[in-house]
């Protein structure tokens, strides 16, 4: 009878699918299509158990340990996890492969009572038919050090936020909140406004000279180097009158003329730091829109044929390594589109950095064959930029340098030498398919022969002042981060919209300004709190995270560690902070109040900023910002502005409301239309298009890349 009933669950479960569970619900369409008939695929729609919010969730008494709860919202999604957990003969975890990831399996598998020893966690570097059929065929169980690793650092962000926070309320303004990576990038950021502000311009002369040679029209830049053979500095004006003085009249002769070749290497291929450096710099991407962009690229892309696939590899990465099919179908493509010159005798190969994870390989295109072009149609405008970026990037890593002859020649005049450099390119390498923009061309000098004379046409004291350090924009504070070891590539992103997003920061152009309540709020957790904005610790806490990972240290003792010195810092602050509160300085703007006459105030509110009267409770006047947009209504022709939904969505209404009720959610432009004279709109998106907006003109056209 036993072997009977044993017989029938055995042919019970053959006949049920097996289930795949994923994070993204994007992701299922790809994953289905190529397990195909046998496998049911869900989505778990990100993380379903959290700490709680309504109070620290952390028992700091017995060994830090986490009071898990379900999330807000979820029920729903669960309910139908296990549902489809009772009819599936096997479960597989797919979640990302990433600390995250392997945390949200860990936290389904105790949901779905899965056993955490057995072999059911699958990961997928790509969505594709290669990734997928490689990831179900290695199967392992769930990495415990790498959910220690991701609850450490979660319980160590909780401990600060909610710990640190109560204090900034009663010593700042209710609201604010603090963060163990986010204090610290705010630090930075302060810290550079301060060099700003102390810098000191100090003046400095160079002497510059445009010379040709007899019988050339065009002449070439030469610059004062050495004086009696030492370095040329002259500081003032009376200098450099006094070095000019001895060189007019006198003759330039040319004393020496040195070539070289310059080989330049390619850059290695993405990891997610100097993506989103690179995606800033070229195409003026924040680093939130990359990995949003980044993401939809790794999730998948439904074809023109059809077929849904992920066209890059998993964006949280910080490993250089590529696999050998990758640098392989490289090399193929390489050698039929730019020929065997372009190609090295064997694959590129770049070293990862100490502190890399190599979990994952860099990031690239999943199928080197599908080139940009081929897959422009099926993405918008901004996903095609992206992957254009990084298919260009991974194909320029495997080919041939650069070559460049460069000249540096040393021109006399009585006991001063002049010095000019040049560069000529022999071989673009792989600068046919991705320039370093970041790099100075040098232009290219005439054929100079030593002892040769050399006229004189233009000779000048130029004055220049020493400049203050460069402010920081998300490029820099990125690499930053990455430089100091502070926060993980999984992380920049989010630090930087949340710093932005609490007002500590604002931007201002492309850079990054601390804001009066950013200063605030770091000078006062630096006054109590100084391990929390010290550079050097949170960088050691970084490692120590690390460390769990690779299984050197264990969950409670670093926490231990981190929160025995936090707390008796705690205590001293909250017994010494006082009733007074720090007074936040006020902005005040040029819009007066028309209830009251005062001039209206900044302020910022869940929705952004807005202005305020200063006699607030006697006076409640508000009002929004408006910010200009370019162009004109198509209505009345009075002008537009731009301006937010409560949820954030950007649109633009005209500046007539409410006598005129227009408004778009795209965005106004300068051109004007051709038929009928206003102005044009731009709709962006999958199919963007230049449109005009006026009722009954129609026209349109595609937008140029």
């Amino acid at each position: 009878m036993a072997n009977s009933v044993e017989k029938k669950t055995k042919a019970s479960a053959a006949g049920r699918t097996k289930l795949v569970i994923v994070e993204s619900p994007k992701k299922i369409k790809p994953i289905k299509e190529y397990l195909g008939r046998g496998y049911e695929v869900v989505a778990s729609n990100g993380h379903v158990r959290d700490l709680p919010k309504s109070s620290l969730g952390v028992d700091t008494e017995h060994g830090f340990a986490p009071k898990y709860i379900t999330q807000r919202g979820k029920s729903d999604v669960i309910k139908n996890l296990k549902d489809a957990a009772k009819n599936a003969s096997f479960i597989y975890l797919a979640t990302d492969p990433d600390r995250e990831g392997e945390a949200i399996s860990w936290h389904l598998a105790h949901l779905l009572d899965l056993d955490l020893s057995q072999k059911n966690r699958i990961t997928f570097s790509e969505i594709t038919k290669t990734g997928i059929k490689q990831g179900i065929s290695q199967p392992r169980s769930i990495d415990l050090k790498l959910v220690d690793a991701q609850q450490t650092r979660r319980v160590m962000d909780r401990l600060v936020g909610y710990k640190m926070s109560p204090f900034l309320w009663k010593k700042v303004r209710t609201g604010l909140s603090a963060g163990r990576v986010q204090s610290v990038v705010v630090r930075l950021i302060v810290d550079r406004e301060d060099e700003i502000d102390a810098f000191v311009p100090q003046e400095f002369w160079t002497i510059d000279a445009q010379l040709r040679r007899e019988g050339d029209k065009k002449a070439f830049a030469s610059k004062l180097a050495l004086v009696n053979g030492k370095n040329a500095a002259p500081k003032t004006k009376e200098e450099a009158d006094a070095i000019l003085n001895e060189i007019r009249g006198k003759e330039f002769v040319v004393s020496s003329v040195k070539m070289a070749k310059k080989r330049k290497n390619p850059l290695p291929p993405f990891i997610t730091s100097t993506l989103q450096q690179e995606a800033s710099k070229r195409l003026g991407f924040v680093s939130k829109k990359t990995m949003n962009l980044a993401q939809e690229l790794y999730e998948g892309i439904t074809l023109e044929n059809g077929s849904t696939v992920g066209l890059i590899t998993y964006m949280r990465t910080d490993s250089l390594r590529l696999s050998k099919e990758a640098t392989d179908a490289a090399r193929a493509h390489i050698m039929e589109a730019y020929g065997p010159a372009y190609l090295p005798a064997k694959e590129n190969v770049y070293a990862n950095k100490n502190t890399a994870q190599d979990a994952h390989e860099a990031i690239r295109p999943s199928t080197p064959s599908l080139t940009p072009a081929k897959v422009k149609t099926s993405l918008t405008k901004d996903q095609y930029r992206l992957y254009k970026l990084v298919w260009e990037r991974f194909m320029a890593c495997q080919m041939t340098p650069a070559v460049y002859q460069t000249v540096t020649a040393e021109i006399g005049v009585g006991d001063c030498t002049f010095r000019s450099a040049g560069q000529t390119p022999e071989f673009d390498g792989f600068e046919i398919l991705y320039a370093d923009k970041s790099d100075e061309v040098e232009s290219a000098l005439p054929e100079l022969q030593e002892g040769e004379k050399l006229l004189c046409d233009k000779l000048d004291g130029n004055q220049h002042f020493t400049q203050p350090p460069a402010r920081y924009n998300e490029a820099s504070i990125i690499k930053a981060m990455e430089e100091y070891g502070i926060g993980r590539p999984s992380t920049y992103a989010t630090v930087i919209a949340t710093i932005l997003a609490r007002d500590y920061v604002e931007r201002e152009g492309k850079t990054l300004v601390p804001t009066p309540l950013g200063r605030i709020v770091t000078e006062q957790i630096a006054n109590h709190f100084e391990k929390i904005v010290d550079v050097q610790f949170t960088a050691h806490m970084e490692k120590q995270l690390d460390r769990v990972e690779q299984g050197e240290r264990v969950y409670g003792e670093v926490l231990d560690e981190f929160y025995s010195d936090f707390k008796k810092s705690l205590d001293a602050a909250m017994e010494t902070i006082g009733e007074e509160k720090v007074a936040l300085p006020v902005e005040e703007s040029d819009v007066v109040c028309e209830k009251c006459g005062r001039k209206m105030v900044y302020k910022n509110g869940r929705f952004g900023r807005f202005l305020a009267c200063p006699g607030f409770p006697s006076c409640r006047n508000t009002k929004t910002i408006v910010v200009e947009a370019a162009g004109s209504c198509p209505v009345c022709g009075s002008k537009m502005s731009q301006r937010k939904t409560k949820k954030g969505r950007i649109f633009y209404s005209c500046t007539n409301y409410p006598a005129c009720n227009f408004m778009s959610w795209d965005e106004p432009i300068a051109e004007t239309c051709e038929k009928c004279g206003k102005h044009l709109f731009e709709k962006k998106g999958k199919n963007p298009r230049i449109y005009c907006a006026k009722e009954g003109c129609g026209y349109e056209r595609g937008v140029k890349e």
